[in-house]
């Protein structure tokens, strides 16, 4: 597929459904829609990119004069298969006082599907529910465990994904492909958790250990994050876009940057307005539906701009919800050195682009008064492959070596045998948690800035509370707990009150969601339990937008599970002749 052919006069062609965005929600409902014989136009702000023509999975570190080392596009790595960033030529942000977001925003085909963990959780039955449960949050969701399950159980046997059934309550089991076996540090980690009473489990990827629709089982390069060339882990790229290119009625217009959706005077959507980022020049899809998947963030800015006598505060914002309730991850980090590991004969510990274990939230049931909502704990180590920032932290634990008398630091010879020594002697836990929703965390259109193309951009006014800081202090305690529990030293203390417990700044995780909050009262919500505008009928958002909360779980899953419900409602709707 050529992403950069002309679409000019796209606006004399009418389609079923305009679809903003490429990512996890947009690839599926590009795939549902189709599937169930739609007509669709997808709108991508980015370029075309495919993993197997342009990316660089099995490209070695040293074959590139910085080391791997990432820049400005590629911040996690000069492989990354994610292009965008933190920070994008043209395409500012801006933030309240006493605000510090990070947004990251992917300009590709597939967004920020093509670098993700893959860490593919289910939502639990309690998750849906927790403003019942502890009275924060404002709201429950509008739906429960039970009904997206259904769908949560054909998106494991479309995309395929690995786990193990556990039984856990709130941490849903799925339809499993074999479980990769654990890296011999994971097994150290599973040994020291069980002691302490936590549920060290498999983790839960969607990438395949076995062959599934065409697609070969994964051969444990662990480069995921560089683009899969053999669509063995999931990218909506690899994985979505192309089944629904094959049915003959999709087209993809990539370089094209959404300002607005278009109504008409009764406020229904008429199609979607966008700069051609080649040309410059405003076009214009017209579409019976539109769906909204550019994003939480982007999806909010989208319809914040989209402003008329009907939407005076943005489309289907009478009730001034639209941008607020914009949550992320928590996020922390703890390191040990494990002298156990050190001088290991060489072995191949690659496996998957991703942890082969984690550990889920364990103390659902037991009552707290310091913070409400909960954390998992992800696992990294191992013998990565060399580049760029490769042995940092050596210089703190070579004192330790027997045979080095002279202290910290070291160079030449020395020095290199250390890196050798220590290589895959360090192991570390990330916490990722929830935040609880709150009215005040928003993005608003900043009324004095605009990009390059001429659209308003997102201020951003989020802030943590105590309760995600106290969350984070937990985890710390833990992971410091879990590094003495293996026989290891922790490589820094735990973080104190002034600085916050060591949490990331809010977006920093890229979890974000909320913004365009579903709910039954259209007083409190933008969107009702299938993700469709309250003031616009036949406008749907398929992003994290709709989250009511965030829940302690990555977001992937649960944005293509409500995308596949809603793909579905649409067509049931056009056929109705209700949208």
């Amino acid at each position: 597929m050529d992403g950069s052919q002309s679409m000019r006069g796209l606006h004399m062609q009418d389609v079923d459904v305009c679809i903003v965005g490429s990512g996890a929600g947009g690839g599926m409902a590009a795939y549902e829609l189709t599937r169930l014989g739609a007509r669709v136009t997808l709108l991508e702000a980015g370029v075309d990119w495919d993993a197997a023509r342009d990316g660089a999975m099995l490209t070695n570190n040293y074959e590139s004069p910085r080391r791997g080392r990432g820049n400005r596009e590629k911040p996690f790595g000069e492989f990354d298969g994610c292009i965008g960033g933190w920070d994008i030529d043209g395409e500012p942000y801006t933030t309240v006082e006493g605000t510090d977001f990070s947004w990251f925003r992917a300009r590709m085909l597939g967004g920020r599907t093509h670098h993700w963990g893959r860490i593919s959780l289910r939502f639990g039955p309690d998750d849906f529910r927790r403003y019942s449960l502890d009275g924060k949050g404002d709201d429950d969701w509008p739906i429960t465990y039970d009904e997206i399950k259904p769908y949560y159980d054909r998106l494991d046997r479309l995309v395929g994904i690995f786990g193990s059934r556990e039984g856990m309550r709130n941490e849903p089991d799925g339809v499993f492909m074999p479980a990769p076996r654990p890296r011999c540090y994971e097994s150290m980690v599973v040994d020291a958790g069980r002691s302490m009473g936590l549920p060290v489990i498999p983790s839960r990827l969607s990438i395949l250990t076995q062959p599934l629709n065409g697609r070969a089982a994964c051969h444990y390069c662990g480069q995921c994050g560089r683009g899969c060339a053999t669509r063995s882990n999931f990218s909506s790229q690899g994985v979505l876009i192309p089944p629904a290119l094959e049915t003959g009625r999709l087209t993809v217009k990539t370089g094209a940057m959404v300002h607005q959706v278009l109504t008409d005077e009764e406020g229904r959507a008429t199609g979607v307005s966008y700069v051609d980022t080649a040309t410059g020049q405003v076009e214009v899809v017209r579409a019976r539906v539109v769906v909204l998947a550019a994003s939480a963030c982007e999806s909010a800015r989208i319809m914040l701009n989209s402003t008329s006598s009907v939407h005076e505060n943005g489309l289907s914002n009478s009730s001034d919800v639209l941008g607020r309730y914009l949550m992320d991850s928590t996020g922390g980090d703890v390191m040990g050195f494990f002298p156990q590991l050190m001088d290991m004969p060489a072995h191949n510990d690659d496996g998957v682009g991703g942890a082969h274990i984690y550990i889920p939230w364990w103390l659902n049931d037991t009552p707290r008064k310091d913070f409400s909502r909960g954390y998992h704990i992800e696992v990294w180590g191992g013998r990565g492959m060399p580049g760029y920032g490769f042995g940092w932290g050596v210089e703190h634990v070579n004192h330790m070596l027997e045979d080095r008398p002279r202290g910290r630091g070291g160079y030449g010879a020395q020095l290199k045998e250390d890196y050798r020594r220590t290589w895959g002697a360090f192991v570390g836990f990330s916490g990722r948690g929830e935040m609880i929703a709150r009215h005040e965390n928003r993005c608003t259109i900043d009324p004095s800035v605009t990009d390059k193309w001429g659209i308003p951009v997102l201020k951003f006014d989020v802030r943590w509370s105590d309760e995600e800081l106290l969350q984070i202090k937990h985890f710390h305690e833990t992971g410091l707990e879990l590094i003495a529990a293996m026989g290891g030293t922790p490589m820094w203390d735990a973080p104190g009150p002034e600085r916050d417990y060591g949490i990331t700044k809010p977006g920093q995780i890229i979890h974000e969601v909320g913004t365009t909050r579903m709910g039954d009262d259209p007083k409190r919500s933008v969107v009702n339990r299938f993700c469709q505008a309250h003031e616009a009928n036949n406008v749907f958002v398929a992003d994290a937008g709709p989250f009511v909360s965030q829940a302690d779980k990555n977001p992937t899953w649960t944005i293509m599970a409500l995308a596949m419900r809603t793909s579905e409602y649409i067509v049931d709707q056009l056929k109705r002749g209700d949208i």
